[in-house]
């Protein structure tokens, strides 16, 4: 199921568009909305445990580990 989320800072992400290309670079602007899946878990840190989530975008690229900080869900408008 797809989620609309929205940024909640500029990040930069390591995009994985295919298993057998190099990681590229994703800038994400703050209030950039985009549609993924999701499939979250827990990472320990040094901090402590964290809350991260591999994001799957609509074009097949993928995002992986993004804390749960980085974007909140919002509802998509009719």
């Amino acid at each position: 199921m797809y989620h609309s989320i929205e940024f909640t800072g500029d990040y930069t992400f390591d995009l994985e568009t295919s298993p057998k290309e190099p990681l590229e670079r994703l800038n994400i602007r703050k209030s950039t909305r985009l549609r993924a899946e999701m499939r979250p878990y827990m990472v320990e840190t040094v901090e402590g445990p964290v809350e991260v989530a591999d994001l799957f975008f609509e074009d097949g690229t993928a995002a992986r580990q993004v804390r749960f900080e980085s974007f909140r869900f919002v509802e998509e408008a009719d």
